[in-house]
């Protein structure tokens, strides 16, 4: 034994235990985050798998190590005093119903975006995995929304709403945004990517395009374009190659013309044609009406000059039959004034600081300027819909402060391995 022993050793340095549960240890840490990412996609009915399992996840890894670094202090400063305001406008109510849950469900999402920012501070590496799970998660939540609404088998249409699809979700409106940043960054391989690659990529993006198209949403329609022309537009400022900036010309193009090749195509079906019609217009019935969404976000701001406290959750949906539908005028209605204000420079200092670092050179730098250009047309969209209890919204909000932090830490590394370098040098010299 003694002699197979020093046999193995003679080909590397031991493996120690501490090694392998190390590894271990990583390789858990890997599929639990993935799991979590990937669950995000299945929200068909609440509380869905993945409250349940990230509950109890968060509460596995704060008692295992999880750190919150001063980077991510103003975000969890930030999105504590938000439901603060929310629990304060509870006490306008006069009858609670499911208020304190909604705040409930509120303080847990900002917890998830504060574990993920922490997590991806601790461990970049995460940022690939995270996107391959919400990738794998769009793409059959894609697949069921598209065979839901040809009504490929029995029971196909639990896949649909409105004869819209919406996969494994209850809104085609949360169903579309959700596959948007899988869908950029799978365009963003496209542009960047080996030639050679391109099918890899194209197949998947197809299946999330015609799912997102079927879900005749016109915030995911407005906000997957303005993302795909924002990360075209930050790719050709990014690289001064004029062969590089050719190209994302040149597939830009034939993207387009695939696009309304497609668009052809899926309008010779004449229940996909009806549908496109009706949903294709900018402004619907329900939003110019004498109590439409647009009138109701004017009564909503003069509503809250005079409740600076809020008028508690839910409440503006059962009193004028809708809800906001502006996350803006959500927050001053369900979180009151402070409520808005923490929201409000969350999202400013979000943006402002992310776009300060989003084209410095970094290893995780494709994964941070796709999800920060899906967070910034997620806050245009926040205008025409509510999105303070969307998932991946406080998904998309930890990847940008998870490259916040890390691009923290790295400046701080840096600056504190400089003065050592000089006195190297220094006494090298001397």
């Amino acid at each position: 034994m003694t002699a197979l022993t020093g046999d193995f050793r003679s080909y590397g340095p031991p493996v120690t235990r501490a090694a392998v549960n190390a590894k271990l240890v990583s390789l858990l840490t890997a599929g639990a985050i993935s799991i979590g990412v990937f669950l995000s996609g299945f929200v068909i009915r609440e509380p869905a798998p993945y409250e349940l399992y990230m509950v109890a996840l968060m509460a596995i890894w704060g008692l295992f190590g999880l750190r919150i670094s001063r980077s991510l202090t103003p975000l969890v400063v930030l999105l504590v005093t938000f439901n603060i305001g929310g629990m304060i406008a509870i006490t306008q109510m006069e009858v609670l119903k499911e208020a304190p849950l909604y705040i409930a469900v509120s303080l847990f999402l900002a917890f998830t975006a504060v574990f993920y920012a922490a997590v991806l501070e601790a461990r970049p590496d995460l940022y690939r995995l995270m996107f391959m799970a919400w990738l794998a998660a769009a793409v059959s939540t894609s697949a069921f929304g598209i065979l839901g609404y040809f009504h490929a088998f029995p029971g196909a249409e639990m896949f649909t709403k409105y004869e819209r699809a919406a996969g494994v979700f209850e809104d085609p409106n949360v169903f579309g945004p959700f596959i948007t940043l899988p869908g950029i960054w799978l365009l963003h391989r496209v542009l960047t990517g080996p030639v050679g690659r391109m099918p890899l990529y194209g197949i998947p993006l197809l299946i999330i395009a015609f799912g997102l198209f079927l879900s005749f949403s016109r915030g995911a329609w407005g906000l997957f374009a303005f993302s795909a022309l924002m990360t075209a537009l930050a790719l050709f400022v990014q690289h001064r190659s004029g062969l590089f900036r050719l190209r994302i010309l040149l597939m830009g193009g034939a993207a387009l013309v695939l696009l309304v090749v497609a668009l052809i195509v899926a309008l010779q079906i004449p229940a996909i044609a009806d549908l496109f019609s009706a949903r294709a217009q900018l402004v619907q019935e329900y939003d110019s009406a004498r109590l439409g969404r647009f009138a109701r976000h004017a009564i909503g701001f003069m509503l809250a000059t005079e409740k600076p406290l809020g008028i508690g959750p839910l409440v503006f949906g059962l009193t004028f039959g809708e809800d906001t539908h502006n996350i803006w005028l959500k927050a001053l209605m369900d979180y009151g004034w402070l409520g808005f204000a923490a929201w409000f420079i969350m999202i400013m200092w979000t943006l402002g600081a992310g776009f300060r670092i989003l084209f410095r050179d970094r290893p995780w730098q494709p994964y941070f300027l796709c999800a920060y250009v899906v967070f910034l047309g997620h806050v245009l969209l926040g205008t025409v819909i509510d999105t303070d209890h969307w998932r991946h919204f406080y998904l998309l909000l930890g990847m940008v402060w998870g490259g916040l932090a890390l691009e923290a830490r790295h400046q701080h590394e840096a600056t504190r391995i400089g003065p050592v370098r000089h006195r190297r040098d220094a006494m090298a010299i001397g």
